[in-house]
């Protein structure tokens, strides 16, 4: 089995800069908590995704000055849509967050000791800062498989059993697969739960010595930003449509549903989890977004 797993990206040039953390291990965490809790000035946070929206309203919650920049348009555009969007947007800054969206980062400079004292952002802007927390997504752990002969492409591209190659079974943030449930391209999933779900399935897989089933799970994860707990069910995409079925966006508190083709995709609820838990199995049954209608 092959759960070799991903590694944070990194900004070009501030590798070996001091101050300039990526979050992946406890041992990052437990630097980062450090750093930011003798933070001096404003704590900048480069991409608004889930690991760059938490970090942000970590900092917020325990007083930190926090700066979140965004290439896109939205935080979590990339996933949510710009909709929902919008949403994490007004959520962070009715709790102070300096977003700056459409803003990518230029160059980090460091001081004389190799630490870092300011960004520069492609507005022309700069922020001083002597902590900088890089969020902007991970690469898979697959240079060591250049010449494998396994297909490489984002991940380690296997087939909707989780096998990559006879006797060769792969899973979690590595493993590129079709989901039957979603008639998706191969995709990669990022999510706790679902590791541990698809490593499950790919032992099975490995055993039954290509007899298995396909793995068919419909993803769900969470995300805490300040009071707000965020969970969605599903596998969505940013140009699915959105239909608010109850709450509201204004409040942050609100259940939305995604479709594509008139089909439930996924279901989001922001202080909404019974019906996420709800809706997670029939979206297994392929409900049409009409049918979900129907329970509100």
């Amino acid at each position: 089995m092959l759960a070799c797993g991903a590694a944070p990206r990194t900004l070009p040039g501030a590798e070996a800069v001091g101050g300039v953390h990526t979050v992946r291990t406890l041992d990052d965490a437990s630097a980062l908590r450090r750093a930011v809790r003798n933070a001096t000035g404003p704590v900048v946070v480069v991409g608004a995704g889930f690991i760059g929206a938490e970090v942000a309203a970590t900092c917020r919650t325990i007083g930190c000055e926090v700066v979140l920049v965004e290439p896109l348009a939205q935080p979590l555009a990339r996933v949510l849509g710009p909709t929902i969007g919008a949403v994490f947007a007004d959520l962070h800054r009715s709790h102070g967050v300096d977003l700056r969206l459409g803003i990518g980062v230029a160059r980090v400079e460091a001081d004389a000791t190799g630490r870092v004292c300011r960004v520069h952002l492609t507005d022309g802007s700069a922020v001083d800062t002597a902590t900088v927390v890089v969020g902007i997504g991970v690469t898979p752990n697959t240079r060591w498989l250049a010449d494998s002969g396994l297909t490489i492409d984002d991940g380690i591209v296997c087939d909707a059993t989780c096998t990559a190659a006879p006797g060769i079974v792969a899973a979690g943030d590595v493993a590129r697969w079709p989901n039957p449930v979603f008639d998706d391209s191969p995709a990669r999933i990022e999510h706790w739960d679902h590791a541990f779900a698809q490593a499950e399935h790919a032992a099975a897989s490995l055993l039954a010595g290509g007899a298995a089933e396909p793995f068919a799970p419909v993803p769900w994860f969470w995300s805490d930003q300040y009071d707000r707990k965020a969970q969605l069910a599903g596998q969505v995409r940013a140009d699915d449509d959105v239909t608010v079925v109850d709450g509201s966006l204004a409040e942050h508190r609100f259940v939305a549903l995604y479709s594509r083709a008139g089909r439930l995709t996924g279901v989001l609820g922001m202080n909404r989890p019974r019906h996420v838990i709800g809706l997670r199995p029939k979206i297994a049954e392929r409900i049409t977004l009409d049918e979900a209608l129907a329970v509100f």
